[in-house]
C-alpha cells in the first residue's frame, strides 16, 4: 500500500528522552511499508537502548512528562554513511535539547540537507534543524515552544493551529508540531521518499480498553491512518471523545515485564454504535485490557461476528485472551504472549512458537503476534 520503485533506507536520529511515540510509530510504520530503518544515537552502539519520555497534555500550562519505553537501537552512530540513506527522521521530546549541542549531529544533518535528501522532523526535533543552520528561508512548523529558535534561525514560521493541514512541506523538508499529526507527517515523508500511499477504501476497527499496551494500539492505529484507511477506536461503555489510559510494558531485567503509565488514548467512535458489517478488519491490542474485555459478552459477540464473516482479525500479545474466550480459535494456528499460551491451547488452537520472537503468523483471516516489536511484519503459518 506504500510503494516505491526500489526499497528505501531511512535513518532515525535518536537520543535519551526523545518522545516515545515520535520514535516508535515512524520506526515501525516505515518498516511495515517496506522501508529499511536504522535508529542511531551519538555515543551509543547497536543493541544499546535510549530511554524515552511520554509527553501529553496535562490540564496545566504545559505538557506533562513520564518515563516511556526503552527503545533499542539497531545501528551505530559512528558507522553512519549518509550516502547509504535516502532520508533522515528526527523525533522530538527532550533529546533534541542536547543533540542540538553536538557538533557530530549537526554535521550529519547538514550532509543530508546539502544532498537535498528528505528530512522529516517533528515537535522539538526542529531545534536540531535550527542549530544546524538548515532552515534559513525555509517554511516550517514545530511544537509552539520551538518557534523562537526557528524564527531566530531565519525560518518562515507556519502556524498550523486551527488549520486542516498540520504538516509543512518545503522542498526536502517535512515538519510537524506533535505526534497527533503522525499520519499526515508519515504520509508526507513517504511521498518525499518517492513512495505512493494508498488504502483509503479500507475501514478498520480497533477494540480498546483501559490499560491496553501503549505501542500496541497507537503504532498500528496511526500506521493505518497514514495509509489513508478510516480507523475507528472503540471501548465498551465509553463514547467517542473519551479516553483510555494505556500501559507501557517493558523488559527491564526482571522475571516478567514492568509496567508504567502510558499515553491517554482518545477514542473516536462509540462501541454501542458499531456495525461490524461496515468494517473490513478488526485489530485487538494487548496489554491488560483483554483480561476484562474477555469477560464482556458484547465484546465476544463482536469478535465472533468478524470471524464468522471471514474478515481479517489481527490480535497481539494478550489480545488472544479475547479470541480464546470468544471460542474462535479451535482448529486455528496462532501465537501470543507466552503467558497466554494456556488460553490458546485450551481454546483448541495449535500453538506456534515465533522464531525470531518478532515473527507474526497468518492463518486464513487470522493474524497473531507475540509482542509489539512485531507489528511491522507477518508470515504465513
Amino acid at each position: 500500500m506504500a510503494n516505491s520503485k526500489s526499497q528505501k533506507s531511512v535513518l532515525i536520529l535518536c537520543g535519551d528522552y526523545m518522545e516515545d511515540y515520535e520514535a516508535m510509530v515512524p520506526f515501525q510504520a516505515l518498516q511495515a511499508y517496506g522501508v529499511s530503518v536504522d535508529a542511531v544515537c551519538p555515543g551509543k552502539k547497536s543493541g544499546d537502548v535510549c530511554r524515552t519520555s511520554v509527553h501529553q497534555p496535562s490540564g496545566h500550562q504545559t505538557y506533562s512528562e513520564s518515563r516511556g519505553h526503552n527503545f533499542t537501537l539497531n545501528a551505530t552512530f559512528e558507522e553512519v554513511d549518509v550516502a547509504g540513506y535516502d532520508g533522515l527522521l528526527i523525533p522530538g521530546g527532550r533529546a533534541p535539547e542536547y543533540l542540538a549541542m553536538d557538533g557530530s549531529v549537526l554535521d550529519l544533518v547538514r550532509r543530508f540537507s546539502d544532498l537535498r535528501k528528505p528530512i522529516a522532523s517533528i515537535c522539538h526535533g526542529q531545534l536540531i534543524l535550527a542549530a544546524a543552520g538548515v532552515v534559513s528561508g525555509r517554511r516550517c512548523t514545530a511544537f509552539s515552544a520551538v518557534k523562537p529558535a526557528l524564527v531566530a534561525a531565519g525560518s518562515h514560521w507556519v502556524e498550523t493551529k486551527g488549520t486542516t493541514t498540520k504538516c509543512v512541506c518545503d522542498g526536502n523538508l517535512v515538519t510537524a508540531p506533535t505526534y497527533l499529526e503522525h499520519p499526515e507527517f508519515i504520509r508526507c515523508f513517504v511521498g518525499a521518499l518517492g513512495g505512493v500511499v494508498t488504502g483509503a477504501d479500507k475501514r478498520i476497527l480497533f477494540l480498546c480498553g483501559d490499560y491496553m499496551e501503549d505501542y500496541e494500539v497507537m503504532v498500528p492505529f496511526q500506521s493505518f491512518q497514514a495509509l489513508g484507511c478510516l480507523v475507528d477506536a472503540v471501548c465498551p461503555k465509553k463514547r467517542a471523545g473519551e479516553s483510555c489510559p494505556t500501559a507501557i510494558h517493558d523488559f527491564e531485567g526482571d522475571q516478567t515485564y514492568s509496567e508504567k503509565p502510558g499515553h491517554d488514548f482518545t477514542l473516536n467512535a462509540t462501541f454501542e454504535d458499531i456495525d461490524a458489517s461496515t468494517y473490513d478488519a478488526l485489530v485487538i491490542p494487548g496489554g491488560r485490557a483483554p483480561e476484562y474485555l474477555a469477560l464482556d459478552e458484547e465484546v465476544l459477540a463482536l469478535v465472533k461476528e468478524f470471524m464468522d464473516m471471514g474478515k481479517p482479525v489481527a490480535s497481539i500479545c494478550h489480545g488472544q485472551q479475547i479470541l480464546s474466550a470468544a471460542g474462535v480459535l479451535k482448529g486455528r494456528k496462532c501465537t501470543a504472549y507466552p503467558a497466554v499460551k494456556l488460553n490458546v491451547v485450551l481454546a483448541g488452537a495449535t500453538w506456534l512458537e515465533p522464531d525470531p520472537i518478532d515473527r507474526c503468523f497468518t492463518d486464513g483471516n487470522l493474524v497473531t503476534v507475540q509482542l509489539g516489536l512485531a507489528i511491522r511484519s507477518s508470515s504465513p503459518s
